[in-house]
């Protein structure tokens, strides 16, 4: 009896060895970040730099030849629309005399005369369409609490209201540039005309500013002759800003107007945001950094901030832009940097019990973050974090959770 004790106690004590050599042999387990996969909103987005630029610019030149004035005013000055004097000439003695130049005067004076009667019609078409469809708007607006309207419906109606107020706004603007452009040719055919009471030295035309604004950029400082029609300089708002950014095109056949977007370090301390006004419907060929021929595509993006929260955001200033293509929520979403691979299909590495197991994932749209998992996951399930080649399915892991990044 005692002999069976012994051997009962031999084997439970040769177990007991063999169980501690295991544990204390087997290799320790690996130590791994992971994610979980959760459930909440999701954006396709495209990123490209983006420049800045004033909505209107109006270019000031002289309406005749003549000797122009040293210009008294400096890039950034503020010009008040009819009171600011930009500059000043005097007419060159030919040109009072030369019979033709008054014809060419005359001929101007009716074109700018036409130009401000086509202007007054598209501001009557743009004001009907307008108030079509901000009535529209308004309509659907009121089916919406009815249900009989869908959610798509209202915001492309809004959209083609707020587009069709903004044309009506330009529309107004094109009026008041033709109007100038009118007075100063009426002025230059003035000079033409001189009598005996006046030398050709004393006679001025005064060049005022169209618009209130701020003198973006001066062509001609000094003092000299210069030929009709020479640019002198340019004003406009400086605070009245849109972007600019080129796209690659197949990123901007998925871009709708209306669509929003993030501007990105652009010099404040918080994002701006902004919306598509529109894609321009002609592309260009552009080279890349690394020398590689794209199509590209101009969007043009109008800010949503006052001028009060972007008031050092100047013309042709740099920014980041985040141009949303695709939105949803929710989705079951899973870190990109957490996929990798296998043949033709995505997979990732889940932990389970300790062990690491590959998984096979049906994943649909994917920004730089984050990718849409159609089939094979569950919100709460853990997966790796950017897995090494050391990682193959019931390798022991130990999790540890990654903070957010």
């Amino acid at each position: 009896m005692n002999q069976k004790l012994r051997r009962t106690a031999m084997l439970v004590m040769g177990a007991v060895f063999i169980a501690v050599a295991w544990l204390l042999l087997r290799p320790a387990p690996l130590l791994v970040d992971v994610a979980l996969v959760s459930q909440g909103a999701l954006t396709v987005t495209a990123n490209e730099d983006g420049v800045t630029r004033i909505r209107e610019r109006y270019e000031v030149s002289t309406p005749l030849a003549g000797r122009v004035l040293r210009l008294t005013h400096n890039v950034g000055d503020a010009v008040s629309a009819d009171e600011t004097i930009l500059a000043r000439m005097e007419p060159t003695h030919p040109d009072l005399l030369d019979p033709r130049a008054v014809a060419q005067a005359q001929a101007r004076v009716m074109a700018a005369q036409r130009r401000l009667e086509i202007a007054r019609l598209q501001l009557e078409t743009a004001k009907a369409e307008s108030q079509h469809a901000e009535t529209e708007r308004m309509r659907l607006y009121q089916l919406r609490d009815q249900d009989a309207v869908s959610e798509s419906e209202l915001n492309q109606a809004t959209l083609t209201s707020r587009l069709k107020s903004d044309a009506q706004r330009t529309a107004q603007y094109t009026i008041e540039i033709a109007d100038y452009e009118l007075e100063l040719e009426r002025s230059a055919l003035l000079l033409t005309k001189a009598d005996g009471s006046t030398g050709p030295g004393k006679m001025e035309l005064e060049i005022r500013a169209p618009i209130n604004g701020r003198i973006l950029r001066i062509l001609h400082e000094d003092t000299a002759v210069i030929a009709a029609g020479t640019v002198l300089m340019e004003i406009g708002d400086p605070h009245d800003l849109e972007i600019l950014v080129d796209v690659l095109s197949r990123d901007a056949v998925r871009i709708n107007s209306g669509a929003s977007v993030r501007i990105l370090r652009w010099g404040g301390d918080a994002p701006l945001h902004g919306t598509v006004r529109y894609v321009e419907p002609s592309g260009f060929t552009k080279f890349s950094a690394l020398g590689v021929e794209e199509q590209r595509v101009n969007v043009v993006i109008d800010l949503e901030e006052p001028a009060e929260r972007r008031l050092q955001l100047g013309d042709a200033y740099r920014v980041e832009t985040e141009i949303a293509l695709w939105h949803a929520d929710p989705v079951l979403k899973i870190p990109t940097h957490s996929l990798f691979r296998v043949g033709e299909r995505w997979a990732a590495f889940f932990v389970i019990d300790g062990l690491a197991v590959q998984r096979e994932l049906e994943i649909g749209k994917m920004n730089e973050r984050e990718a849409e998992v159609l089939q094979g996951a569950r919100v709460g399930d853990a997966v790796i974090e950017y897995p090494s080649d050391s990682i193959r399915s019931g390798l022991r892991v130990q999790a540890s959770l990654a903070r957010e990044r």
